[in-house]
């Protein structure tokens, strides 16, 4: 079996359907026979959920089996991060949706691993959960939206939830949400060609970037190891006009003006879902290599399982998610098997 481990695999659950309260989300199918997946007032149309990796575990795996892919992390489908909900229907939600994937991971321990939902518009709550999700269920990682309940990253308001994962010792990883309040953003021009999953998405994750670092996150929270989608959007293109922002704006941190922009971006992890060799070399230069992990958005329009790294490449991304997951590595494990001399 391939040891290739995919950090970027989401799911979507069957027992999580009703568990937002009105919100649903609801499966379902449309008198002209298409299939659509409600979330809140937000319906998506055309996208078959059942039957597909999404749902079907056994679909999943042979699928990972066909693509050469050794292990996934699951994560909550970026649908229903449900920041705007009442609290409790979001606990309620967070909860059914982490016992859910950690019944699957539970089924099959040796293929998949799973990521938290939290409740994050309650940041107690979300801590509850967070360690609820860690301690007791065993999630090795943390999932956050680039705008959790419409906060940006670097909110002050977060920093008690992001103290709690240092101490937990697990990954957070950030990924946008593909929907505003209605539908896909505002901007018309986002609504043509499919933007709003282009552009938008790495438009978001350029700003979760600079949320980071420009907000004193990673500063506040040296011990925090944050992964973002995508290859971080189009933060490694942008670096030198970050690091000349760094160094002249006037609300450039002293730590940033002394260390400059580069530090900080390379303590921030990236998978490499960039689909373009030009793209992966551009952001191993300006990110840490050893920060780089392998994903695919497993079984979406735009996966990138039929391309799974092998050789060398596969095996050190593979190697760099699992310290990024706190996972026992391949030479660890061969170590801890050897015979005493």
């Amino acid at each position: 079996m391939s040891e290739i481990l995919d950090v970027h695999a989401h799911a979507v659950l069957r027992s999580s359907e009703g568990a937002a309260g009105r919100a649903g989300p609801e499966l379902g199918t449309s008198p002209d026979g298409r299939p659509f997946y409600r979330v809140g007032d937000y319906v998506l149309h055309g996208v078959r959920y059942e039957g597909s990796p999404f749902m079907d575990v056994d679909v999943r795996l042979a699928a990972m089996d066909a693509a050469g892919i050794g292990r996934q992390l699951l994560s909550p489908n970026p649908l229903t991060y449900f920041g705007d909900l009442p609290v409790d229907d979001a606990v309620a939600f967070a909860r059914r949706t982490n016992d859910g994937l950690a019944a699957l991971v539970g089924e099959h321990p040796d293929r998949l691993l799973a990521a938290a939902q939290l409740p994050v518009q309650d940041v107690a709550a979300a801590i509850g959960e967070a360690r609820r999700a860690v301690r007791d269920l065993g999630m090795p990682a943390i999932y956050l939206d680039t705008d959790p309940a419409g906060r940006t990253l670097d909110d002050p308001a977060l920093d008690p939830l992001y103290e709690a994962v240092v101490d937990l010792d697990v990954p957070l990883f950030v990924h946008p949400s593909p929907i505003g309040p209605d539908g896909p953003p505002a901007d018309p021009r986002l609504r043509r060609f499919d933007l709003d999953l282009q552009c938008g998405f790495a438009y978001d994750e350029t700003l979760a970037v600079a949320a980071l670092v420009f907000g004193g996150v990673l500063e506040r929270h040296p011990g925090l190891d944050v992964c973002l989608s995508h290859g971080g959007g189009a933060a490694a293109f942008l670096a030198g006009r970050f690091a000349r922002a760094a160094r002249q704006r006037p609300w450039a941190s002293e730590a940033l003006r002394e260390q400059g922009f580069e530090p900080f971006l390379r303590r921030l992890w990236f998978d490499v879902h960039v689909h373009d060799e030009g793209s992966a070399a551009l952001l191993a230069a300006r990110a840490d290599p050893s920060h780089l992990v392998f994903g695919t958005n497993f079984a979406g329009w735009d996966s990138d399982a039929d391309d799974t790294p092998t050789g060398t490449w596969g095996k050190e991304l593979t190697a760099n998610a699992e310290r990024l997951l706190r996972l026992p590595t391949a030479a660890t494990t061969a170590a801890a098997s050897a015979p005493s001399p």
